[in-house]
């Protein structure tokens, strides 16, 4: 471990040097000096400080990006070792899609806590492209995303298939229908989406080119749950996962609109910055293609 980084980092997110010290059961004066035998050793002001706190410059934001960076190596490098000669156990960062990250992942979690206890999962969940970049930077270990990544950075593997649906609140005209819906119909309504970087966005854009149609009202949404309110309460149509909506579609509450063309197929994959792999993301690799629950929750 880099001590030196890591006492910039704290100092970074404590934002206080007093608050630092005594995260790191060191002293004030030891914090201080770890800063200022950094900032000779780059030749640059890396903390602006005041009496109450301390501020980034710019050559620190620099500093701080590639420590985490530097560290996640750190933290990689001695859990492969440790992993020679000890069973899976320890920190597993993981990252999600939204989709996946709410509507299976907990599932996965649970078997894997069961199975093996000595692994400390945390998991984050983000759009597809937040969590790609995460991992390729070297701050997650494992990411699942949504669709592809075009990174050379990453070992990318799809493990199952999703299917997607347009959808509409079950008061919709389109859900009275058992004929298809006709594209130019499609055209004319109000699509809710999600932001870009999400692998449901990047799959709505998909079906909008292969259905050669570009809605006039697009509303963007961060948030899945915000989604599926707001096409319950009339506001519009979407595309969403069969996972995602289940509930809903069992309450009667959303309906899939039949249209030619769907389900639309995408792939969940997982994403890895490095071929190592800890035993820790072994273990949850193999849960992520043969846990039966996964099975029957993407049926």
């Amino acid at each position: 471990m880099d001590q030196p980084l890591y006492v910039f980092i704290t100092v970074v997110e404590k934002k206080n040097f007093s608050r630092a010290a005594e995260a790191l059961h060191m002293t004030q004066p030891a914090v201080s000096q770890y800063i200022k035998a950094l900032e000779q050793t780059y030749g640059v002001k890396l903390l602006d400080r005041n009496n109450k706190s301390v501020h980034v410059t710019k050559a620190g934001e620099i500093v701080y990006f590639h420590a985490k960076e530097i560290l996640g190596l750190y933290t990689k490098m001695e859990n492969l070792i440790d992993d020679l000669a000890n069973r899976a156990s320890g920190p597993l960062s993981i990252g999600a899609s939204y989709t996946f990250g709410e509507y299976v992942l907990p599932h996965l979690i649970a078997k894997l806590h069961k199975q093996y206890p000595a692994i400390q999962p945390k998991i984050m969940i983000g759009n597809s492209k937040d969590i790609a970049e995460l991992v390729a930077r070297h701050q997650l270990d494992v990411g699942i995303i949504e669709g592809d990544s075009r990174s050379r950075e990453l070992f990318i593997e799809a493990f199952a298939e999703d299917e997607m649906y347009i959808v509409a609140s079950s008061c919709h005209p389109f859900a009275q229908r058992d004929r298809e819906v006709k594209m130019e119909d499609l055209e004319r309504e109000a699509w809710i989406v999600r932001e870009p970087g999400s692998g449901t966005r990047e799959a709505a854009e998909k079906i909008f080119r292969t259905m050669a149609i570009e809605p006039n009202d697009l509303m963007e949404f961060g948030s899945t749950q915000l989604i599926k309110e707001s096409v319950e309460a009339g506001l519009g149509i979407t595309l969403l996962s069969h996972l995602a909506i289940r509930k809903e579609l069992s309450m009667g509450l959303l309906k899939i609109i039949p249209v030619k063309g769907t389900p639309f197929k995408r792939a969940f994959s997982v994403v890895l910055g490095t071929s190592f792999k800890t035993k820790a993301v072994e273990v949850f690799i193999e849960q992520l293609k043969e846990h039966p629950a996964l099975s029957s929750i993407l049926e």
